[in-house]
């Protein structure tokens, strides 16, 4: 396996990737776009010094990706800024081989070279699989968003 940056030139299979992620989990929320939803600025995290989109090659092809991004904290904390983690995909044949792990622990080295040390992500609480993992991980459930849609 490869561990790589990914670069403008992997943005139409990292989009494939965005759909996938996007799909799995419209389950969880039922008001996700049909058509056209997007989670992620590809280009944004591709080129800019504050994130690291990350991907995982195997035999040429993505196998999996991660990001960290470098954000602002709410003044209320007390770190001024963190690490927000995303686009956490593994392609269904390589789940549970730990690779999802190795991302993570390689976007977090390299943050921490940046000064960072707290790192947050979001996960559907319903998601029992995912939020399971991550506490595997490390991470505890901090906020639950509660959402309402009334006509």
């Amino acid at each position: 396996m490869i561990y790589r940056a990914a670069t403008e030139a992997d943005l139409s299979k990292l989009e494939e990737l965005e759909q996938a992620i996007i799909t799995a989990e419209r389950p969880f929320n039922q008001t996700l776009k049909i058509e056209g939803a997007k989670y992620y600025d590809l280009p944004a995290l591709i080129t800019s010094g504050d994130s690291l989109l990350l991907i995982v090659e195997l035999e040429g092809e993505i196998i999996s990706t991660g990001y960290v991004q470098i954000r602002d904290s709410k003044q209320s904390l007390i770190h001024e800024k963190h690490g927000y983690l995303g686009f956490m995909y593994v392609e269904p044949q390589y789940r549970g081989k730990g690779i999802n792990k190795l991302v993570i622990e390689r976007l977090i080295e390299w943050a921490k070279v940046k000064n960072i040390h707290d790192f947050y992500l979001d996960v559907y609480s319903s998601n029992r699989a995912a939020v399971s993992a991550y506490k595997k991980l490390g991470f505890d459930d901090t906020l639950v968003e509660m959402a309402v849609h009334k006509k």
